[in-house]
């Protein structure tokens, strides 16, 4: 088993976040599509079509900027049947997913702003900002270089993923298509509590793509540190290297206290 980890959802540069809560739970904010003429496609998800799972019917319009309600959003990954999708081909932020396979754990990470409860026990928003393990994916299935709608068990198994739906809205899959999706298995869930990802534990259990630890420079936040160092996909562990091993299973214990026991199976072997 290979651990990838991925960063997903809203992130500074969008001006908004997804939000945590007092108790650890989390509502997961995705990012902005990137291209304005999906928002007047049916079929596509919007912000205004977002729903909690914090509070079940409710929307998350509260924790999006009001100019973004009617835009269309890039949901993904999707934890109703649990899949992720993302352009693997040349050299872009995701190239190294095309590696994954079957087995292999995708671990997300979201950038996630605190929202404590005011004095009439509403939650409002503050200026604290962390990163956290929301959920992981353990590959069940690669749908490798999708460039057609998918059909029979492959339509219901991946049809609700954001590229498959891009793709499908626009009936553009010559611009859309091409993209992997890795649909999860038993193991693969939604945590019901943020991990949080720290110093502590990036120095304890990741290292740089040439193996070193991780550099902490002086002028840098803790914020800025862990961004710069996750915003390529890549597999930082692997069970097959025995060090590597050990790692894993301190971030499994790592998972277990924050999220639980049933959360932290997605790394088990």
């Amino acid at each position: 088993m290979r651990v990838y980890l991925i960063n997903v959802g809203t992130n500074a540069s969008d001006g908004f976040a997804s939000p945590l809560f007092d108790d650890g739970r989390f509502e997961f904010v995705p990012i902005l599509e990137g291209d304005r003429s999906l928002d007047a496609l049916s079929g596509v998800v919007r912000y205004r079509d977002l729903r909690s799972h914090c509070e079940p019917g409710a929307d998350l319009l509260r924790y999006v900027p009001l100019a973004r309600h009617g835009q269309a959003c890039h949901s993904d990954p999707e934890f109703a049947t649990l899949t992720y999708g993302d352009n693997v081909g040349g050299g872009g932020r995701a190239a190294n997913l095309r590696h994954a396979e079957r087995g292999d754990a995708l671990l997300f990470l979201v950038r996630l702003q605190r929202w404590r409860a005011d004095g009439a026990g509403e939650p409002a928003r503050t200026r604290e900002f962390s990163f956290g393990r929301i959920g992981g994916l353990r590959v069940g299935e690669v749908y490798a270089n999708v460039q057609a709608p998918p059909e029979g068990e492959g339509a219901a198994r991946i049809g609700r993923n954001a590229h498959v739906v891009r793709a499908q809205s626009s009936g553009d899959w010559e611009k859309w298509g091409g993209f992997h999706v890795f649909a999860g298995d038993e193991r693969s869930r939604r945590f019901e509590r943020a991990v949080p990802v720290t110093r502590d534990l990036c120095d304890a259990v990741l290292r740089d793509k040439s193996g070193a630890p991780w550099e902490w420079p002086p002028h840098r936040t803790e914020l800025s540190v862990i961004g710069s160092y996750t915003r390529t996909c890549r597999a930082v562990l692997d069970d097959a290297v025995p060090e590597e091993a050990e790692r894993i299973a301190r971030l499994r214990a790592w998972v277990a206290d924050y999220a639980g026991e049933r959360d932290a199976m997605v790394l088990d072997g």
